[in-house]
């Protein structure tokens, strides 16, 4: 009697364990994003790329809106670590406030994708960033950081979160031109170059906040 030939082993899935998949779901969107833009970005496809059942993302995300929040959360996590590592460089008050708004800028050109989904106009829902706020607070630590040059008498007074805002715009609309490549034309298009940028227009910023004998 003929033996029977055995039966051809289906591929393997790949298989995650507690958190793997969660993360690889956002990697995968950040790629999705990074090379066909958000017009591409769904669930399905996100899947897709992972190696995953089209099911598997609803495990961790209700929809593509919690997906991308995840995304942006992990940024400003991210974010706000690169800037409290380069103000930890500095001695003083008014080196971390420049330090602060220098570290924004690296982050956005060195995460293009990131600042993308976590500025963009995805989200229909106030972003909620988990009972670590304080990691994801970037804001929040140019607050603190205002406040600080204040009690050092090198700022102005007034209203830490209003100067905070001041600088915030600053340091925003120079990470989004980078990002965007509007200052490719005027030859900034590298990450040295745009830190040596971010460091000269921190400085200036720094000159319009300084204490004068009238304030």
């Amino acid at each position: 009697m003929a033996s029977r030939s055995p039966r051809k082993k289906t591929a393997e899935k790949p298989s995650y364990h507690h958190g793997d998949l969660r993360q690889a779901l956002l990697d995968a969107s950040l790629a999705l994003i990074a090379e066909e833009g958000f017009g591409a970005l769904s669930l399905r496809e996100v899947a897709r790329r992972a190696g995953v059942t089209h099911a598997a993302p609803y495990r961790h995300f209700a929809d593509k809106e919690a997906l991308l929040a995840a995304v942006a959360e992990q940024g400003f996590r991210a974010m706000t670590a690169r800037m409290k590592a380069r103000m930890a460089r500095e001695e003083t008050p008014e080196g971390r406030l420049s330090a602060c708004g220098v570290a924004y800028v690296l982050f956005a050109m060195e995460h293009p994708s990131h600042f993308r989904v976590m500025f963009g106009p995805h989200f229909t829902r106030p972003l909620e960033l988990g009972a670590s706020e304080g990691d994801a607070d970037a804001f929040g630590l140019l607050v603190g950081s205002i406040s600080d040059c204040q009690r050092a008498g090198v700022v102005r007074e007034g209203q830490p979160q209003v100067l905070a805002l001041t600088c915030w715009s600053l340091v925003h609309g120079l990470a989004a031109l980078l990002v965007d490549g509007k200052l490719e034309a005027s030859g900034i298009s590298t990450v040295p170059q745009a830190e040596a940028l971010a460091e000269a227009q921190t400085r200036l910023l720094l000159r319009g906040l300084v204490r004068t004998t009238g304030d």
